[in-house]
């Protein structure tokens, strides 16, 4: 009988292959070649954290994922792996469900802004070199230091627009600005753009209450964004909203110690994007955030190909792994075989190097944490398959979860309300008209001096290009600046 607290991965010669939900929030990893069934061991398990109360976020990159939300269908291969684990009360079910999506299209809107974001992360969005990097740092410590909310991209370009006209004034106080490096933030920015950045960038920002909510029936509501677009226009930008995510998580949640289960679990797919080419302060900060976030009772699910797709330091962190089979062609996958291999607290029954490349489908090499957060010898496991549906929803089917979905409305429409933005429109007004009321007394032979400040020159500048937008608090997190917390 399987334990209230316990995700039920599959069954080995050995028995029951469980992962304890105490030690689910001390993360894990699963890897394998394509097509070995690395989607489904996902689905078997976001449906299993489900089944316990855990709510689940996960990235559907191939946009098959949907299925989670849909009772599965019987099939041969199904009965014969039911059979073949001996499932008594396997039941085809279907699992709470929200659909999320950066464009709008397949799911509720997830936005944030650009101040939330955060020069770190927006630095490695846009592949800026040191010096570019530098002027970004320096366009958010001028707009906190005068007060000025960057929400968009628009808000961005103008305060970098500004910060052109007026380095030679900001120089001083801020450093050398170089026109050249401003220009070449606003070109990526412009690509970036392009990409559809824009609908991401923008409020509502998501609520993390509505990402970690259960349904009347205390199953964990499955949270499915739709990456299927944004991997292939924007693969960094993809990479980009996880951290993000992963660092609103750490902030904003409180420490819950040692619970009976997570409060959360994050599946992120397509793993290697995060960590390629990623600056060494951002790699130092998600081994940070990777290592304490599980006091937050938040557990990380990293799925790629290849276990060397993961730096080591976060590697380490993984108290779960999950190995399908690896193909050993060439000397790097040969290597890999190796890696994954040695990850694995060796079992004398199992010849783990050799039976890594002899693994079939639906069939992986199990290692998860017991009671005392040890790591089990390594098992050879067959993957329980889902009780929801393997494959994706249909257009029709989508749409009609998302007309009755419990956020519908909340998040489909970007709002514009009085804000900060318009008083500081309302300043600029009132300085354009007391530089007028100035020039007419000159004129008439006064000395009064209307040369604006670069403060005055800021915020007039600055709010002719912003407009009316939503006003919101600066805040800076451990991704988002090397600032601190404001």
């Amino acid at each position: 009988m399987i334990q209230a607290a316990a995700v039920f991965i599959g069954a080995s010669d050995s028995g029951q292959c469980l992962l304890d939900a105490r030690m689910a929030n001390r993360h894990g990893l699963i890897a394998g070649a394509t097509g070995t069934g690395k989607t489904v061991t996902l689905q078997n398990l976001a449906e299993g954290f489900s089944r316990i109360g855990v709510p689940v976020f996960l990235a559907d990159v191939k946009g098959d994922l949907s299925g989670l939300a849909a009772a599965g269908r019987p099939h041969p291969k199904i009965e014969a792996r039911v059979k073949q684990l001996g499932l008594e009360n396997f039941q085809f079910r279907a699992n709470p469900a929200v659909f999320w999506d950066l464009f709008g299209v397949k799911g509720h809107n997830i936005r944030t802004t650009i101040s939330d974001m955060g020069p770190l992360l927006l630095t490695s969005l846009l592949e800026l070199n040191d010096t570019q990097s530098g002027v970004l740092y320096s366009c958010f410590k001028i707009a906190d230091d005068n007060g000025l909310l960057l929400l968009d991209l628009k808000d961005l370009r103008a305060m970098l627009q500004w910060m052109a006209g007026n380095a030679r004034q900001l120089q001083a106080e801020y450093g050398n600005i170089s026109a050249a490096s401003i220009g070449a933030i606003q070109r990526k920015l412009l690509i970036l753009e392009e990409q559809g950045a824009e609908n991401f960038f923008n409020e509502p920002a998501v609520k993390l209450d509505d990402l970690i909510s259960t349904d009347f029936s205390g199953n964990g509501v499955v949270n499915v964004f739709d990456a299927s677009t944004v991997i292939h226009q924007s693969p960094r930008l993809y990479a980009c909203f996880l951290l993000w995510l992963l660092a609103e998580l750490f902030e904003n949640l409180a420490e819950v110690g040692d619970a009976d289960r997570p409060k959360l679990v994050l599946f992120f797919d397509e793993a290697h994007l995060i960590f390629d080419d990623a600056p060494e302060a951002l790699l130092d900060k998600i081994e940070q955030v990777v290592r304490l976030i599980r006091s937050k009772g938040i557990g990380v699910y990293f799925i790629s190909q290849n276990p060397m797709d993961i730096p080591q330091a976060i590697l380490g962190q993984l108290g779960m792994k999950i190995q399908h089979a690896l193909r050993a062609f060439t000397p790097r996958d040969q290597k890999a075989v190796k890696a994954a291999a040695s990850s694995f607290r060796q079992n004398p029954n199992i010849n783990t190097e050799q039976l890594i490349t002899e693994l079939g489908v639906g069939e992986a090499l199990v290692s998860v944490l017991d009671a005392a957060g040890r790591p089990t010898p390594v098992e050879h496991v067959y993957i329980k398959p889902p009780e929801s549906r393997i494959g994706p929803l249909t257009d029709s089917e989508r749409s009609e979860y998302l007309s009755r979905s419990p956020y519908r409305g909340r998040y489909d429409t970007v709002i514009d309300r009085e804000s900060a933005y318009e008083i500081l429109k309302q300043k600029a007004e009132q300085q354009a008209q007391t530089a007028a009321e100035n020039n007419a007394r000159a004129k008439a032979g006064s000395r009064h001096s209307t040369r604006q400040t670069p403060v005055e020159a800021l915020i007039t500048s600055t709010a002719r290009s912003i407009g009316s937008q939503i006003g919101r608090q600066i805040v800076r997190g451990i991704l988002g600046s090397l600032f601190g917390r404001r």
